[in-house]
């Protein structure tokens, strides 16, 4: 079940920059290239990267396109170099010179959009600016990505308390803010931060939050889900070394980059998990405000519940690749579990001294220091305004 102003503030977050343009696009489209064609230079010159099971994410890709349907690429995270790089790993006939065959991807503000000539270039490069630490799901990025996942002239019209809603949203005359033919490419990384561990601990993962069920549940249309698990990134940039970001390169070359996809997620897992979704609508949605999600669709407990439950349903499906085919020994089980890795984190390692992290864990507030500024603002402001009772994400 989509409502109609969770699309309407994916519009106007998309239209924060001129993307409707002819110059902004050749200059959007420009910009993609080169960045990829210089990673793959990189990356084909000096790395030993394999791609294994390519034919699965080509075919879900075809299947999207004849389906008008978005696609999703759910991936571990490891390293700050895992994008563009990734992207190099793959062969230029993936991409078939087509605009619309470019990813959209998230990327956090404090660093990707820190300042406007960064901002300008990663939106050119169809990043989505993500707010981390607090802020939560319910934020434009999420609503963009939720759009860009909709094709642009559907809606889901199985229950609508509000009436014509494709009236509403897409009224005659309606020019989406991204030009394009098909519903978009998104791919997420779910953990939101890198993730690095010493042994016996490597190649493990975080928890999944939960902006990425908001695209599985709210997307007009069920997006394809394709999982996808790599190594060896981590190996080109480590978190815990000194050294320049240059002489690190330098000393990785020859490094093995290994990118597994999985098996795209079975449908009827998809609908079964949106058809949870719509029957809570039905109960939670706001009869005063029908056409936006609803504080209990937002904070309540079993709209909780049920984003826990997608965003394990997907962790799961990275970690399959992990464990039986790229054949690493089993994770530890407390990883899947958010509340303990909100406790570890809180701690500060603390409370599982047995964990250690390869440089540190960015999820702690204090080591974001760009969070002072705010904090700061916001006592000035009123520290104190009244905010909804919720769980965190």
């Amino acid at each position: 079940m989509t409502f109609p102003d969770v699309l309407k503030r994916g519009d106007e977050f998309l239209k924060e920059y001129p993307r409707q343009s002819r110059m902004w696009r050749f200059l959007s489209y420009s910009t993609c290239l080169i960045t990829l064609g210089f990673s793959k230079l990189i990356m084909s010159t000096f790395y030993n990267v394999k791609v294994n099971n390519l034919d699965k994410l080509q075919d879900a890709l075809k299947r999207a396109e004849k389906e008008n349907r978005g696609i999703m690429t759910i991936m571990n995270h490891m390293s700050t170099v895992d994008d563009p790089t990734f992207w190099a790993a793959f062969p230029w006939k993936l991409y078939n010179w087509n605009p619309d065959n470019v990813r959209w991807c998230l990327g956090a503000e404090n660093i990707c959009f820190s300042n406007k000539l960064l901002g300008y270039f990663f939106s050119l490069g169809q990043v989505l600016s993500t707010k981390r630490f607090g802020v939560g799901p319910f934020q434009g990025s999420i609503d963009a990505s939720i759009r860009l996942l909709s094709p642009d002239d559907t809606i889901n019209m199985n229950w609508t308390p509000w009436g014509q809603v494709k009236e509403y949203f897409a009224p005659a005359g309606y020019q989406p803010p991204v030009k394009r033919n098909k519903p978009a490419w998104v791919h997420v990384y779910p953990e939101g931060f890198v993730l690095q561990l010493h042994p016996p601990y490597a190649n493990s993962m975080r928890y999944f939050k939960w902006g990425i069920t908001r695209m599985v549940l709210e997307a007009t249309r069920p997006p394809i889900v394709v999982p996808i698990f790599t190594t060896g990134f981590e190996n080109i940039i480590n978190e815990g070394s000194k050294e320049s970001f240059f002489k690190q390169i330098w000393k990785s070359i020859g490094t093995e980059i290994n990118v597994t996809i999985g098996d795209p997620l079975d449908d009827s897992i998809i609908n079964l998990v949106r058809e949870e979704w719509d029957d809570l609508v039905k109960k939670f949605y706001d009869p005063e405000k029908p056409t936006d999600l609803s504080t209990r669709l937002k904070y309540g407990e079993e709209a909780q519940q049920l984003r826990s439950k997608v965003a394990a349903i997907l962790r799961d499906n990275v970690a399959k690749i992990r464990d039986q085919e790229r054949k690493f020994p089993p994770e530890d089980p407390r990883f899947k579990s958010p509340a303990w890795w909100k406790r570890f984190t809180t701690t500060e390692g603390k409370s599982d001294p047995d964990v250690k992290f390869i440089g540190q864990n960015w999820a702690i507030r204090r080591l974001q220091t760009f969070l002072n500024i705010d904090e700061k603002k916001k006592h000035n402001e009123g520290k104190n305004e009244e905010k909804p009772n919720r769980k965190e994400e």
